[in-house]
């Protein structure tokens, strides 16, 4: 009989402290341990060696540093033909007549390195943006809706499940135009998914290397019955995904999930 390979938790260095309470949520959910050196096989949170950690990781690890840089998401949603809003890597040279050509329509300058919307900004020509802000610069078209929200699939082994919206409490006052849980926003359940809703929700998994381990995808509709990706996200490095999430069976799903699928792939590795 082959032996199973040691499993745990990894997460090792200076932003452990951040991944703390989840590490423990997900050492028993996963039944493996903590530990701060890799093993043969491991669940990674934080991590900051030179290189990938040794032995195989659940979440592949350049899908986790895709998911936390926007500017690699959006390189692979490009490459992949993933529905998404228009989205430009600029230098700065080519900021201003960008700006000047599609002044028509408005325009995001995204922080690539942040998760809930923190640091995005509108952007318009003359603004000046700060010498420390990571390049090439992400600039994307913002799609405006009649009510701020966004769409949520979660995806783990390769089933999507969990379809919910977040949104502003509807007596919010002037909300944010970055509907973000840490900015007020609150998670919906909703009922069936459109199609293209669904079709959208793979492709940006697949594309960004999460299918068949575990991501989830925030979405907006446009027109014509088409679904746009914003972006990817997953556990590890410098951000995970919010458990949050009510009504809570969503989040108790995902646990469910994650235990199985993590389950599976320690049998199989």
């Amino acid at each position: 009989m082959a032996r199973v390979k040691e499993a745990a938790i990894l997460n090792s260095g200076s932003g452990a402290w951040a991944f703390e309470s989840l590490a423990n949520s997900l050492s028993h959910t996963l039944g493996v341990p903590v530990v701060s050196q890799p093993t043969e096989l491991n669940y990674i949170l934080a991590w900051d060696g030179a290189t990938p950690p040794t032995g195989q990781s659940f979440v592949p690890f350049g899908a986790i540093e895709c998911a936390n840089d926007k500017r690699l998401i959006a390189g692979v949603f490009k490459s992949f033909g993933v529905p998404c809003p228009e989205t430009f890597l600029l230098s700065d040279e080519e900021l201003t007549p960008f700006l000047r050509r599609q002044s028509s329509r408005r325009w995001l300058l995204k922080y690539p390195i942040s998760c809930g919307g923190a640091g995005h900004r509108f952007i318009q020509v003359g603004d000046t943006i700060p010498d420390d802000w990571p390049r090439p610069l992400v600039v994307q078209e913002f799609i405006s809706l009649p009510r701020p929200e966004v769409f949520r699939f979660y995806g783990v082994g390769g089933v999507l499940f969990g379809w919910n919206v977040r949104r502003f409490p509807e007596d919010t006052q002037d909300p944010s135009p970055f509907v973000a849980h840490a900015r007020g926003a609150h998670y919906e359940q909703i009922g069936t998914a459109p199609p293209r809703a669904v079709r959208c929700a793979r492709r940006a998994l697949e594309a960004t290397g999460l299918w068949r381990s575990w991501g989830c995808v925030d979405m907006v509709p446009a027109d014509n019955g088409r679904w746009l990706a914003l972006e990817v996200g997953t556990d590890g490095l410098w951000s995970h995904v919010d458990r949050d999430i009510q009504p809570p069976c969503i989040a108790e799903e995902l646990e469910t999930r994650l235990g199985q699928t993590f389950k599976a792939w320690r049998e199989r590795a």
